[in-house]
C-alpha cells in the first residue's frame, strides 16, 4: 500500500505547494511573473541566470499564482476521476516547479475499492496518482499529474514521480492479470511521452526501490521484463 513517512501536518502541506500560476489569455502583455523574474535577473546581472531556476520553482508556490483547473479533468484518456483527499497530496504545477522523471509502481495489498477508499481518507496520509483495476484494467485517476502525491515515502521522489497503484497482493501473482499489465503499460507510456521519461528500470521503479521506503511492493512476482516490453510497445504505437 502507498503509505508515506512524511510527517507534515495538514496545514503545512497546504502551505507547501498549494499555489500555482493562473494562465494568461492570448494577446496580453507580459505577466506579473515575467516582470518580477526579469527585474530580479536584471538586478543580479550575470548571477541572475544562476538563480533563475530556483526563482521559477518558487514562483508557483507564492500566494496568488494559481493555475486555472477544470473540475474532473484527467491526464490519461479514459481514466475515471475519483479525487483523493487534499490532505494526501500537495498542489503544485509540475513540471514547471518540479521535474517529473520517474514512475513508481505500487501494489495495493488489497482491492481496487480499498485503494480508492483510503486515498479519500484525510487521515491516511498517502495517495498515488492512479489506481489500475485487475479485472478489466480500468484506470482511476485520483490526483492530477501536475500535483505531488504522497505515495513514495520520500518527499524528493514524490516531487519527481507519478505513482501507479495496482490492485492485488505481492504474494498472489495470479492477480496480476493481462488486462492490468496492458492497461498500466498504456498509462505508463503516456506518462513517459508527456514528460520525456526513458522507458527503463532506472526511471520506472518499484516502490521498494525508493530510498527510505519500508514497503516490498510490487513484490517478487511483478514481471518487470513483460511490463517494460509492453510499455515500449505502447510507446512505439504512440509514435505511429
Amino acid at each position: 500500500m502507498s503509505r508515506t513517512t512524511e510527517s507534515q501536518s495538514g496545514s503545512s502541506r497546504r502551505a507547501d505547494g498549494r499555489h500555482q500560476q493562473r494562465r494568461r489569455g492570448p494577446g496580453r502583455g507580459p505577466g506579473r511573473r515575467a516582470v518580477v523574474l526579469g527585474a530580479v535577473a536584471a538586478t543580479l546581472g550575470g548571477a541572475g541566470y544562476l538563480v533563475h531556476e530556483d526563482l521559477e520553482r518558487w514562483w508557483w508556490r507564492m500566494p496568488g499564482n494559481q493555475r486555472d483547473r477544470k473540475p474532473g479533468a484527467v491526464d490519461h484518456p479514459g481514466a475515471e476521476w475519483v479525487p483523493a483527499s487534499e490532505e494526501n497530496y500537495n498542489l503544485a504545477d509540475r513540471p514547471y516547479d518540479w521535474e517529473i522523471d520517474k514512475i513508481v509502481v505500487h501494489v495495493v495489498q488489497g482491492s481496487y475499492a480499498v485503494a480508492l477508499k483510503v486515498f479519500q481518507d484525510p487521515e491516511h496520509g498517502a495517495a498515488a496518482h492512479y489506481v489500475v483495476r485487475a479485472e478489466d484494467g480500468h484506470v482511476a485517476q485520483t490526483i492530477r499529474e501536475l500535483d505531488v502525491g504522497h505515495h513514495a515515502g520520500n518527499m524528493e521522489y514524490n516531487r519527481r514521480s507519478i505513482g501507479i497503484e495496482h490492485e492485488g497482493f505481492v504474494d498472489r501473482p495470479e492477480g496480476f492479470t493481462d488486462a492490468m499489465y496492458e492497461s498500466s503499460a498504456q498509462l505508463a507510456a503516456g506518462i513517459c511521452a508527456r514528460y520525456g521519461i526513458p522507458v527503463d528500470r532506472e526511471h520506472i521503479i518499484a516502490h521498494h526501490e525508493v530510498p527510505g521506503a519500508d514497503h516490498t511492493d510490487p513484490g517478487p512476482h511483478w514481471d518487470w521484463d513483460r511490463y517494460l516490453s509492453l510499455v515500449r510497445r505502447a510507446t512505439a504505437s504512440r509514435r505511429g
